[in-house]
């Protein structure tokens, strides 16, 4: 590039600036929603739960305004659902899916925000010509055939006088942070379904060995009375159904690893391996909407809504274009950079657009009413995030209740039971009252089981409903990403070095960064 075409392009990137500076963008301001005006999700407070003395049957307590730790799934201390979650993490399909999606919203910003420099396009363009007799000019040497060089420089710019580029820009940032949180829902959920499918399988798991408890005891009754009876009542159909039951646990656990089914997963778990957390946080209602990744999503929607009234303002007002056109041409290539060769060409443009049939005004109109929709859709987003987080309050209650009297009638149960089979055995009772007893209190250990694993389930629905921590984690969303062909974890390229020097130089002057 010539001494003369760059002095040009610094001199037009300046003009750009100054432009800049001096111009506004139009439209509204996003201002972020507040909070919701309530202390507490539930009309009566709740301290803690009941407890008794069964596996995952301690009290729990809530700690309103604790903060949530980023692995909140290592507070059930098991280092085997540990590993299982970091290899999902790892592989899941669609997680990596959505973080490629986040990776490719953010190059969709820094795309629009190349729009704020100028356009420079260098041009060669060697051609030989027949000019007619009939037609000037020809080269000053007469001639009709002849040789033509041309080398140039292009430099084009739209002024972004009333901020449509700064609105787009805006937008794009805000529909890439709407794929963020999307990204960190799907982590979460992904992290959700693991822990609740390893209790779900720990539980059916739970209810096979009481199952099969019943089977040992019901065959060594059978010795004592199988002159009077063929089969007992606890039976192998029972079993067969909850084997079915389990192996659909563990196919589903192989999945949310990103596995196949014939491949894993190789660990088998127990609930007696599953802790309880006996602390509980629960964060205040005015913190649940920054950490629910579906409310930040939510809030982005609107933002990039309310940027979209800037675009379509800015379309009804002029725009301003400068064009310059510099270069050399000869015809010959030896002497092509020679003074006297030299032209350029520098022009201006304002368009104002005078009659489109309302279109740009219904557009405008339109952006208005995605806004008043995304504004709704967000305060739904709200009520429904503090109702999550209620009824997993009153789940993990409940369940604690429902596990204490599970307890309670199965002691009632196994008493009755015990006494039957002595009964039995010394000739004083009926088969039928062993049988009753016999299925009263398998009906009673599997609702212990039951009910435990319910407590580890809902434990881990109000992590998930409380927003799941990940505001506490280092790493951001697109560094997790995955490359599908290699395995291997993916790091994002950054900007050329120039880029980022000048952005860095610019930013205040090119973004129009308006939420809080």
């Amino acid at each position: 590039m010539s001494r003369v075409a760059a002095r040009w392009l610094a001199n037009t990137t300046a003009l750009a600036a100054a432009m800049l500076v001096t111009s506004c963008a139009v439209g509204p301001d996003f201002l972020h929603p507040a909070a919701p005006e309530i202390t507490r999700y539930t009309r009566e407070p709740l301290t803690h739960t009941s407890s008794t003395d069964v596996a995952s049957g301690q009290r729990q307590t809530f700690v309103p305004g604790r903060d949530i730790p980023e692995q909140w799934w290592a507070l059930f201390r098991s280092p085997r659902l540990n590993a299982l979650i970091e290899q999902a993490l790892h592989n899941n399909q669609s997680l990596q899916s959505a973080l490629a999606s986040l990776r490719a919203a953010k190059e969709a910003v820094y795309a629009q925000e190349g729009k704020f420099f100028p356009l420079a396009q260098a041009n060669f363009n060697p051609t030989r010509q027949r000019t007619s007799g009939a037609l000037t000019p020809v080269p000053a040497n007469g001639a009709q055939v002849f040789n033509l060089v041309t080398a140039q420089l292009e430099v084009a710019y739209t002024f972004d006088v009333w901020g449509l580029n700064r609105r787009t820009v805006e937008s794009l940032e805000a529909l890439s942070d709407v794929q963020r949180f999307q990204a960190e829902a799907a982590y979460l959920s992904l992290t959700a379904n693991v822990v609740v499918a390893v209790i779900t399988e720990a539980s059916l798991r739970g209810q096979i060995e009481a199952t099969e408890q019943i089977i040992t005891i019901n065959e060594k009754m059978l010795e004592t009375i199988r002159r009077q009876f063929e089969t007992g009542f606890a039976n192998r159909n029972d079993l067969a159904l909850q084997e079915a039951a389990l192996a659909q646990a563990r196919d589903l656990i192989a999945a949310l690893a990103g596995t196949f089914p014939t491949e894993g997963p190789r660990e088998t778990f127990r609930l007696t391996e599953l802790h309880l957390p006996p602390a509980l946080p629960v964060s205040l209602p005015s913190q649940l909407v920054e950490q629910r990744p579906d409310v930040r999503a939510a809030a982005e929607q609107l933002h990039s809504a309310s940027a979209q009234i800037g675009v379509a303002t800015a379309n009804l007002l002029p725009s301003f274009t400068i064009n310059a056109n510099g270069g050399y041409i000869n015809t010959g290539l030896a002497h092509l950079l020679a003074p006297q060769n030299l032209f350029w060409i520098l022009a201006g443009n304002a368009t104002q657009t005078v009659f489109d049939g309302g279109t740009l005004l219904h557009q405008l109109q339109g952006a208005k009413d995605t806004y008043q929709a995304a504004a709704w859709t967000y305060a739904g987003t709200v009520v429904g995030a503090v109702q999550n987080v209620a009824d997993s309050l009153h789940a993990i209650h409940n369940d604690a209740d429902a596990l204490k009297a599970a307890r309670d009638f199965q002691r009632a149960a196994k008493v009755s039971f015990d006494l039957a089979q002595q009964q039995m055995q010394t000739g004083h009772a009926n088969i039928l009252i062993l049988l009753t007893a016999q299925q009263t209190y398998l009906q009673a250990t599997l609702q212990v089981v039951q009910a435990s694993a319910a407590r580890l389930s809902d434990t881990a629905a109000l992590f998930q409903a409380l927003g799941g921590g990940w505001w506490n984690r280092e790493d951001l969303p697109e560094q997790r990403i995955v490359n599908v062909g290699t395995g291997e974890a993916d790091i994002p390229a950054e900007r050329p070095g120039e880029f980022r020097s000048i952005w860095s130089a610019l930013s205040g002057i090119f973004r129009s960064d308006t939420s809080p």
